[in-house]
């Protein structure tokens, strides 16, 4: 979550990659605001259900008919070739857990800053999406980036993707999605690091900033949004 002083509210993205829950499954400078995603990626790269043609004009994709995990996983359970495939794009997966829900459950369990040479900030996140008061401070210049863990239940997430909106003086300064990728459920939380980035610094970086960030997927079903607001100061917190 961050914002380019050059480009205002332009909108990027880059492909994350993705690693199993025992690493982090993947997705600088001056120009970027905290727990913003800078390194502004490019929205059209990840995969949707709409996609324009030629004259702009935006056609839905069928994809046909949604499944259950189960049902998918029982599909041509004869084709040993098909078997084998299946188990190596969903991994281990407890049938029993998954029973015949159509609707994969995203929860997300941490949000932290990491900034080198400091503590983590650990990001408390309320049920309402609206934490009270200043959620949390960065110093101007330094270099931080976000982490987070989640869990996927029932079936498998697909497309999910982070975008973060972020104001000041009731000003956009920022908008920015990143693809984080599709997920099987599985026992063990996911996590995800953003890449390193770098606060802006000077007397107009400093101050409060009010943001949106949201966890979307393909269908655009909000797993987690939430409202907040942030400050750039000359020195880290005292209680930071």
């Amino acid at each position: 979550m961050g914002h380019d002083e050059d480009d205002g509210a332009s909108e990027t993205e880059q492909p994350p990659a993705v690693k199993t829950p025992t690493n982090v499954v993947e997705e600088g400078d001056e120009h970027s605001t905290g727990m913003v995603h800078h390194s502004e990626s490019e929205a059209s790269n990840y995969a949707t259900e709409d996609e324009e043609d030629g004259d702009g004009v935006v056609k839905k994709i069928n994809l046909g008919p949604q499944c259950t995990l189960k049902e998918h996983i029982e599909k041509d359970k004869d084709d040993e070739s098909l078997r084998r495939w299946k188990e190596q794009l969903l991994g281990s997966v407890d049938l029993a857990s998954v029973g015949e829900t159509l609707e994969p459950e995203v929860k997300f369990l941490s949000l932290i800053i990491l900034s080198p040479g400091r503590t983590e900030i650990v990001l408390a996140i309320p049920e309402d999406g609206k934490p009270k008061g200043l959620w949390f401070s960065l110093k101007e210049g330094s270099r931080y980036s976000l982490k987070f863990s989640f869990e996927v239940k029932n079936n498998i997430v697909s497309g999910l993707r982070y975008t973060n909106t972020v104001w000041k003086t009731g000003v956009k300064v920022d908008s920015s999605k990143e693809m984080v990728g599709t997920f099987s459920p599985q026992s063990e939380p996911y996590t995800h690091v953003m890449p390193e980035e770098t606060t802006p610094s000077g007397m107009f970086a400093r101050g409060s900033y009010s943001a949106k960030t949201k966890f979307l997927d393909d269908d655009n079903k909000c797993y987690l949004e939430i409202n907040y607001t942030f400050d750039i100061k000359r020195e880290w917190p005292a209680d930071q």
